[in-house]
């Protein structure tokens, strides 16, 4: 790393604190590695550890044949929803690990929000994810939600896949939400952004070749510059309101900068906003850092002011 974790190197104190953590729970360089499917757990077990907001009510269900879960904090607004992708590089992560991340921003927004629990690669390789999120989001449309009243979101792949998601709706001829919110999105899997370099050496969470690992699992020998892959290389004219939160110290950096030039590019409406200092998805240590429940609660203002 280019500098240790010491408070006085930040200005955030907070953020040394969580690398602090994050090293003391990195995995020994001499242990064996573990398959995908070995590493769910722990995934699971890191989000289920974070309590839920007083009074959030979780439900399990199923959307247009995909499971998933609905979370109603108390006082949530039934007809403002958003509907959440999860990260996890396409091959982690549940509704299980993202449920606290999720319940915090949909009660910032006074919103109901879906988690949708879309096949993993290896198992299921692009575009299994794809079609999960299509066909759910379909079914809670056929439910009389409102498309306007709907904000997409979703952190790192599911960053991903949520543009993913907005772009094979347009190409189904389903109506586009309300808007599009993502966390730390990897939008690019052929990992050629500027930050893999340029953040490498401070990134505690991510790598190229850790990436690589990833999209070699979801892409399975399909083409990454694909733009429901890799959105980045898509047409991004016509998405509705988008609003693109990212660490400063991540690798996939330049992911989020690229998605959003692009959308500005094709005359759209993108908000672009670069925390200094943070590390990928820092909204999972909202309970230890001050900047992550402030990162939650921007987003939730922003998707109530999409969805009124």
């Amino acid at each position: 790393m280019s500098r240790e974790n010491n408070v006085a190197d930040y200005k955030d104190p907070q953020i040394a604190a969580v690398r602090q953590l994050l090293a003391a729970m990195a995995t020994p360089l001499d242990a064996p590695e573990l398959s995908f499917a070995e590493r769910r757990p722990g995934m699971d077990a890191f989000g289920a550890a974070s309590p839920l907001p007083d009074g959030c009510k979780v439900e399990t269900l199923t959307l247009g044949g995909v499971p998933a879960e609905k979370l109603t904090p108390k006082g949530a607004d039934a007809g403002r929803i958003l509907f959440y992708v999860h990260g996890g590089g396409y091959c982690l992560g549940s509704p299980t690990s993202h449920r606290a991340l999720v319940a915090r921003i949909a009660e910032a927004a006074g919103a109901v929000a879906y988690v949708v629990d879309y096949r993993l690669a290896p198992e299921h390789p692009f575009p299994a994810a794809v079609d999960d999120a299509v066909a759910a989001y379909r079914a809670v449309l056929n439910d009389g939600a409102q498309p306007g009243r709907i904000v997409i979101g979703g952190d790192s792949a599911g960053g991903g896949l949520t543009f993913a998601t907005a772009l094979a709706l347009r190409a189904a001829g389903l109506p586009a939400p309300g808007g599009l919110y993502a966390i730390s999105p990897w939008a690019d899997l052929t990992q050629s952004g500027g930050a893999y370099v340029a953040k490498a050496a401070g990134d505690p969470m991510l790598d190229k070749a850790g990436l690589d690992n990833f999209a070699a699992g979801y892409l399975n020998g399909q083409d990454a510059r694909a733009p429901l892959a890799s959105p980045v290389f898509g047409d991004l004219s016509g998405l509705p309101p988008v609003l693109i939160q990212v660490g400063g110290e991540e690798v996939l950096l330049t992911d989020s900068t690229t998605l959003a030039e692009k959308i500005a590019l094709g005359g759209g409406d993108v908000t672009l906003r670069v925390w200094p200092e943070m590390i990928h998805v820092w909204h999972f240590f909202a309970a230890q850092l001050d900047a992550g429940m402030r990162a939650s609660q921007e987003a939730g203002a922003w998707i109530k002011a999409r969805t009124a």
